[in-house]
């Protein structure tokens, strides 16, 4: 399953599409030019139990290191992610 990034001005997203249709995506906003704000995660109960919400903040942390930039989580799932993963701490 490819999560796949798409973004527009200062939002962008990180998605899981099938059939054209968009199951899982996790929606952010730039603050300024070195963060992103998490600010929403959604995953279809088509996809849920799979591990697809962690697989958007992965993804998340993985641009985040490659553009040397910080994540702020105020959305509650990426938040409880964040909790749980310590070697994630260098990006917030």
């Amino acid at each position: 399953m490819e999560v796949k990034q798409e973004e527009t001005g200062h939002k962008g997203s990180f998605y899981v599409e099938q059939e054209d249709q968009r199951l899982a995506e996790m929606t952010y906003s730039w603050a300024g030019n070195d963060r992103i704000i998490i600010d929403h995660t959604e995953v279809s109960d088509k996809l849920r139990g799979m591990g697809v919400g962690l697989r958007l903040v992965e993804q998340a942390v993985t641009f985040a290191r490659e553009k040397g930039i910080s994540i702020i989580p105020l959305c509650p799932f990426a938040r409880s992610v964040f909790n749980k993963k310590s070697d994630w701490k260098d990006v917030l």
